[in-house]
């Protein structure tokens, strides 16, 4: 499977709670590389009525899939703090 089949195609392995986060949703989904993790998740927020979703997929790995949820958890709120809604676009 190629890397970009499997960062954009795959599904977590264990399925986590949104934080609510500034209005934003976070959905961790770090994805299974081998025997590591890279940090990824998925960011949700209602703009005007419509749901508007950025997915953040970082070069970190890490060898635990717990702590790679943290890890995508809290670049996702890295990034929110940073871009807030430009994150769509």
């Amino acid at each position: 499977m190629s890397l970009l089949s499997r960062l954009f195609g795959s599904k977590p392995e264990v399925e986590v709670e949104p934080e609510e986060y500034k209005g934003f949703a976070i959905y961790p989904e770090p994805v299974r590389e081998g025997s590591t993790w890279r940090v990824a998740a998925r960011i949700e927020k209602d703009v005007d009525g419509e749901r508007k979703v950025h997915k953040l997929i970082r070069a970190d790995t890490v060898e635990v899939e717990d702590t790679a949820i943290k890890a995508s958890a809290a670049k996702a709120r890295q990034v929110i703090d940073e871009q807030g809604d430009r994150i769509f676009g």
